[in-house]
């Protein structure tokens, strides 16, 4: 965990302001202070005596703490990361790592989290609203993990374009490995698109064969 709020023994984060660790050694602890206290990013190991990671993950964004969250594990199989991430982790690191990857997942997540999101957007019948992370098909809520949202805004944000899948990776997973694990976006769309196709009541994520995929209205 990284607290800007902190002044004892500040680290440079890469990001022009000096943030300084704090730390938990089992799950309860670091819930307690990940709810009561304010940080710009959590650093997890999934394996903790107490709470696990995923459940420690899933407390918190049941009382809306919303804290970027990195998980480090061992575990590096692909339903697991999906797992991870849909418990509320916003990357996955596996163990062994480099520590400068381990930075540049860091940098990357602080950034996007102290970027300005903006308005609404829209795309034919749908509804995003950048704030809340929520969307809506008319007035309806479509109900949608923290990755399936991020999935999804970015399809609207560019919307009519052939967006790859190691693209796809590099935006909504920022820093993961983006050729290996561009198979993670594939069952991502295929979420997302049974979810829409049931409110929208047609397809509007299409897949283009070898690349990745295009959201446009047929």
């Amino acid at each position: 965990m990284s607290s800007q709020n902190r002044t004892d023994c500040p680290v440079n984060s890469g990001l022009g302001v000096q943030c300084t660790p704090d730390f938990a050694y089992d799950g309860v602890k670091g819930f307690r202070k990940a709810r009561d206290e304010f940080y710009n990013l959590i650093i997890l190991d999934l394996i903790l005596p107490k709470k696990d990671g995923l459940s420690l993950i899933k407390d918190l964004r049941v009382v809306n703490v919303t804290t970027p969250v990195l998980i480090l594990s061992t575990i590096k199989t692909v339903a697991d990361i999906v797992t991870g991430l849909d418990a509320g982790a916003d990357d996955y690191l596996s163990k062994p790592f480099a520590f400068a990857e381990l930075l540049a997942r860091v940098q990357a997540l602080i950034r996007r989290s102290q970027q300005e999101r903006g308005a609404e957007i829209r795309f034919a019948d749908l509804r995003l609203d950048p704030i809340s992370r929520k969307a809506w098909c008319k007035e309806e809520e479509i109900q949608l993990t923290s990755k399936e949202y991020a999935l999804l805004e970015f399809f609207v944000r560019n919307p009519n374009q052939v967006l790859s899948r190691s693209t796809i990776v590099e935006y909504v997973w920022p820093k993961m490995e983006a050729v290996k694990f561009t198979n993670i976006v594939s069952v991502y769309a295929s979420f997302l698109r049974q979810k829409i196709d049931k409110v929208t009541g047609r397809n509007l994520i299409h897949t283009v064969p070898g690349i990745g995929y295009i959201l446009k209205e047929t």
